[in-house]
């Protein structure tokens, strides 16, 4: 076997989950290991990956529908009280000319969610069912997503920013609504789900050694 085709466990070594550190492993099974650096319990592979990365995908796929059909804000102007979805703040936007606004809110609060979860669900069943199509691909496919989840978030700063600055009493009140809660949850539940997948495992079936 070329030394190229050698895994790092194959040469007896493991990485720290934590900072990355490479070590020279023992058996864990039979012991708990630490990493000498930072002191985290070192692991082959993420316990129990599939499971924990599952229920945290389908938990954020429930929370998903009310994110976007609940209120993210309510503006009271005036005497006048307005709620918005996420949607209605597109719609909103692209009515007034604010093309590149409606389509920075569209695109990570409404698209970069569920296609995230859209992946992981691909990533989990591809594993689930040990399917050896593209593992190169699917690792790449792992890596952007995991990346690209943290700018979901823009939705909430804004949110934030304007309870803290429009608050004006009768004349003009800006409150965060239930979909707000929703959705921060769909964004921190995916980004905890991209944590806990293992990407590794879609290269153990392929070397004989899935587990």
């Amino acid at each position: 076997m070329s030394i190229l085709n050698v895994s790092a466990r194959e040469s007896g070594l493991i990485s720290c989950h934590s900072c990355h550190l490479l070590i020279r492993s023992i058996h864990l099974k039979k012991a708990v290991t630490r990493c000498p650096r930072c002191g985290s319990i070192l692991h082959q592979r993420k316990v129990n990956s599939m499971m924990r990365t599952w229920a945290l995908t389908l938990t954020a796929f429930i929370l998903y529908f009310p994110a976007n059909i609940l209120p993210i804000s309510t503006v009271t102007s005036l005497g006048y009280t307005q709620s918005d979805t996420i949607l209605s703040g597109v719609i909103y936007f692209m009515s007034t000319g604010m093309w590149a606004i409606a389509l920075i809110i569209l695109t990570a609060s409404i698209i970069v969610p569920l296609l995230k979860l859209i992946i992981l669900s691909f990533l989990l069943i591809s594993v689930q069912f040990n399917i050896q199509w593209r593992q190169k691909d699917r690792t790449i496919l792992y890596r952007i997503t995991e990346a690209v989840g943290r700018w979901s978030m823009v939705d909430l700063y804004v949110v934030a920013i304007l309870v803290g600055m429009v608050n004006m009493g009768a004349i003009a009140n800006f409150r965060a609504g239930p979909g707000a809660v929703y959705f921060a949850g769909v964004v921190v539940i995916t980004m905890l789900a991209a944590q806990s997948f293992d990407p590794r495992l879609i290269w153990d079936k392929r070397e004989g050694r899935h587990e």
